[in-house]
């Protein structure tokens, strides 16, 4: 039976250019950077794009990393670092005169896909509301459910300053969600 790598060897192999490593190392990472975008970027951010991204500056500035361990928190500061990028670029898209909105989806869908979308696009936006380090908590701790030390550690802060916003980043958000009728109605339906 053989072990998976770790990231550490996919990395190795990656930059030592043996075959399929670019691959199997982009397989493994291209879901959790995807999944990273589509909850921290909000509005406009299309999460492909910033994952297409993350995945050429792996490839052109993996060499640049000193301790191949610390993987996962450099990625993650590379993705954080590209959606905030593409949130400029959404914001100037939207706000600067002269810059064509992004288009508005028509698709339509049977009526559970609409309310689940809505639902999304509420959360979506109530995380988008929130403060950076309030949102990055909320997201790597809660959502993702990665331990407080690990988020401080992917973060470069530390622990107690992780556990502090994580005790007054869902209050933020239940704050804001009162005002959202698709929340107020999902969180009443789950209730029930």
């Amino acid at each position: 039976m053989s072990t998976r790598p770790t990231d550490a060897e996919l990395a190795r192999d990656f930059l030592d250019g043996r075959p399929g490593s670019r691959d199997a190392l982009l397989e493994r990472w291209v879901p959790q950077v995807l999944r990273w975008a589509i909850r921290l970027g909000g509005p406009g951010i299309h999460p492909e794009d910033v994952a297409q991204d993350v995945c050429i500056v792996i490839i052109r500035r993996l060499d640049d990393l000193r301790d191949l361990d610390r993987l996962s928190p450099w990625l993650y500061g590379v993705t954080r670092k590209v959606v905030s990028q593409h949130r400029r670029k959404a914001w100037r898209r939207r706000w600067m005169p002269g810059v064509a909105a992004d288009p508005v989806s028509t698709d339509s869908g049977p009526s559970q896909l609409a309310e689940a979308t809505e639902l999304g696009h509420a959360v979506h936006g109530l995380l988008a509301g929130l403060s950076l380090r309030h949102r990055e908590v909320l997201v790597l701790c809660d959502l993702e459910e990665r331990p407080a030390a690990e988020v401080a550690d992917m973060l470069g802060i530390p622990l107690g300053t992780v556990k502090s916003r994580l005790r007054a980043a869902p209050d933020r958000f239940r704050s804001a969600a009162q005002g959202s009728e698709a929340v107020v109605a999902w969180t009443a339906e789950v209730s029930s």
